[in-house]
């Protein structure tokens, strides 16, 4: 017995530890993209996310010296500031590719034709000459700065509310909305039916049936997206939210009847019986006692339901995008902001997280019912 319970905790802490291993796998992806999206777009160029909270130091791009010139004596005196806005430290600058960090801050460098350039700590220069700058062909400063943890809000503000952004993220935020709350509650409404019907009530071929919803969760959807778009094509419904309600729906079905089924036909008969004795049909029992009954499954289900509709693109392409673009979703949206805003991660990043957040509050809302919904039946 002792080797018995031993083992017991052996698989214990390994049943722990593979949760713990897998929570952190899926948590530092949306860490990182959450962190990102408040991040700037030269932070998230040169470093990663993970390193946000220290300080980075960094090679600057070469910025050419520019300003209005005054004359300060026999002299004349071009002022500027690497960093405009502050909050970087200079280590090191130069005045060329090949020694990058030839100086240190405060250095006076002498250029030709008696001219000087000056770098200080905080990235203000100034350049000093004989003559007129006018005309001439100014120099370019290397830098090496430090620069400490920054995070704004400007993407989410460019994302939200800036009119070559909105119009996009804003349509395509409600597009999904309409596709996903009716195809979340149709397979719902449907499945609560034919899984009460296969648990509680005798009818010829409902054996077959259930064989038949369990062989039809191993069938990808793939499989169907074409012959099923013909379909529409042909009975007249084409591309839109009616079809692709209709193909969430189906492809949803198989699993919510069969998570229904097994959670319904594990409430304690007695209830049911007594509901018959009393006068009862079906459909009050239905209503009145089952449907109250299996909110755990319900609520489970419309979790899964929920996430897979919302995050979906390939049932979206094949079943309601045109070529409008007018029921355009956010997961096509991004996928445009990719092509025309390849290099702007930090907007990539924060549309990305603005896409997710409803699915986290809906999970994070709703998950206590999970569990139990999920492990019904598994346990006469």
């Amino acid at each position: 017995m002792d080797n018995i319970a031993g083992r017991k905790a052996t698989l214990t802490w390994a049943v722990h530890i593979s949760v713990a291993v897998l929570v952190v796998i899926w948590l530092l992806p949306t860490l990182g993209l959450f962190v990102s999206s408040f991040r700037t777009a030269d932070q998230i160029a040169t470093s990663g996310w993970w390193s946000a909270l220290s300080t980075q130091k960094r090679m600057v791009p070469p910025i050419r010296v520019e300003g209005q010139e005054r004359a300060e004596g026999d002299r004349f005196v071009i002022e500027g500031a690497l960093f405009p806005e502050g909050g970087a430290t200079v280590s090191a600058w130069g005045t060329s590719s090949r020694a990058p960090e030839a100086h240190a801050p405060g250095d006076v460098v002498e250029l030709d034709d008696g001219q000087t350039l000056s770098v200080d700590a905080t990235g203000a220069y100034v350049l000093s000459g004989p003559t007129s700058f006018e005309g001439q062909r100014l120099p370019r400063i290397f830098a090496t700065a430090a620069t400490p943890p920054q995070f704004t809000l400007a993407n989410y503000r460019s994302m939200l509310f800036d009119p070559q952004n909105i119009d996009g993220m804003s349509k395509a935020f409600f597009n999904t909305l309409t596709v996903t709350i009716p195809a979340t509650i149709i397979p719902i409404l449907v499945a609560a039916f034919a899984a009460y019907a296969l648990a509680w009530m005798d009818f010829p071929g409902r054996a077959l049936l259930i064989a038949a919803v369990v062989g039809l969760l191993v069938v990808p959807l793939q499989l169907a997206l074409i012959p099923l778009l013909k379909l529409h094509l042909g009975i007249g419904i084409g591309k839109g939210y009616l079809g692709v309600w209709l193909a969430h729906t189906g492809f949803g079905l198989p699993l919510a009847i069969y998570l229904l089924r097994n959670y319904m036909a594990s409430l304690p008969r007695d209830i049911i019986e007594s509901a018959k004795v009393d006068g009862a049909t079906d459909f009050q029992i239905f209503m009145r006692i089952i449907l109250p009954l299996s909110f755990p499954a319900l609520a489970s289900f419309a979790i899964f339901q929920f996430l897979w509709t919302w995050n979906d693109l390939l049932v979206a392409l094949v079943f309601l995008i045109d070529s409008t673009g007018d029921t355009t979703v956010m997961t096509k949206q991004i996928v445009e902001l990719m092509g025309t805003r390849g290099g702007n991660w930090e907007i990539l990043a924060t549309a990305a997280f603005v896409s997710i957040a409803v699915p986290l509050l809906v999970f994070f809302t709703m998950q206590r019912y999970l569990v139990r919904g999920l492990l019904a039946g598994s346990v006469k």
